[in-house]
């Protein structure tokens, strides 16, 4: 997806930590293989609490990580 969005082969192989180019190729071919093109469009959101996160996730968001307190999470447009 990093690729989709730079278009930098050489900046997505030094952010993976490839040492050889064909291993990063593979990751894009198998990126585009799955249909993450990187091309959807997301809407986020930002839970504190389980009540809110709970809300979200009955919307339809899914989790993706967590900063600085928050769960963080997303649903396509």
């Amino acid at each position: 997806m990093l690729y989709k969005r730079t278009r930098d082969i050489l900046f997505v192989m030094k952010i993976l930590g490839h040492r050889n180019i064909k291993n990063t190729l593979l990751y894009v071919n198998l990126a585009e293989a799955l249909g993450e093109s990187g091309d959807d469009e997301y809407i986020s959101a930002a839970a504190r609490g389980l009540d809110e996160a709970r809300r979200l996730v009955e919307q339809g968001f899914e989790y993706i990580c967590d900063v600085d307190g928050y769960k963080v999470f997303r649903k396509r447009k």
